[in-house]
């Protein structure tokens, strides 16, 4: 074949903190605090400062998480909601993740997701999504997170997404500083003021 294939998978570190099965976190914080120990464990392995998981709602049984991945693949539309989307659908293995018979899923992210992301999350089938540390802080470090309606969070709404912002947000915060105080390389495309 004349194009390589792309296999996405997770670095081993990532079983040693889940290392056991069906994990339950029953409230939101419980699984924001997974989402900022994957982005905190990430950094130090050579990672971007981005954590999610994807969790059963009413359970709060982890099905996937994600980490961002792209320093480590030299791919840029590898960010940890869309990583923890992509593990969720193959694990269930169906693409829509409000099919009939399933529960409704939240997907948990330390940071509000890029303009990529959100299109993910709309697509996906996620009923769910909670928020750490919001777009300006984010921004604040050099991140460019792309062309994002101001409305954005009504138009998840009306797609019967719920929106949880603000949880563990200092915490979440605290872990885009620590990249930044650490080195961390800032990978945007190319950022064109007009």
């Amino acid at each position: 074949m004349r194009f390589k294939t792309y296999t996405l998978q997770l670095p081993p570190w990532v079983d040693d903190i889940l290392s056991e099965q069906d994990q339950i976190y029953p409230t939101v914080e419980e699984r924001m605090a997974l989402a900022i120990t994957l982005a905190t464990n990430n950094i130090k392995n050579n990672g971007g400062p981005f954590g999610a998981a994807v969790f059963e709602r009413e359970s709060g049984r982890l099905v996937a998480p994600g980490i961002n991945l792209v320093l480590q693949t030299n791919c840029s539309v590898v960010h940890a909601e869309i990583v923890a989307i992509m593990l969720t659908q193959q694990q269930l293995a169906n693409f829509d993740l409000s099919a009939e018979g399933f529960p409704d899923y939240e997907l948990v992210s330390t940071t509000e997701p890029c303009a990529m992301c959100l299109g993910a999350i709309t697509w996906s089938g996620i009923s769910s999504l909670v928020c750490g540390a919001r777009d300006e802080d984010a921004r604040s470090i050099g991140f460019d997170e792309g062309d994002k309606p101001e409305n954005r969070f009504a138009k998840l709404k009306s797609r019967a997404i719920s929106v949880t912002l603000d949880v563990l947000r200092d915490e979440a915060k605290a872990v885009l500083q620590q990249y930044i105080d650490e080195g961390g390389i800032i990978y945007n495309g190319r950022m064109k003021i007009i």
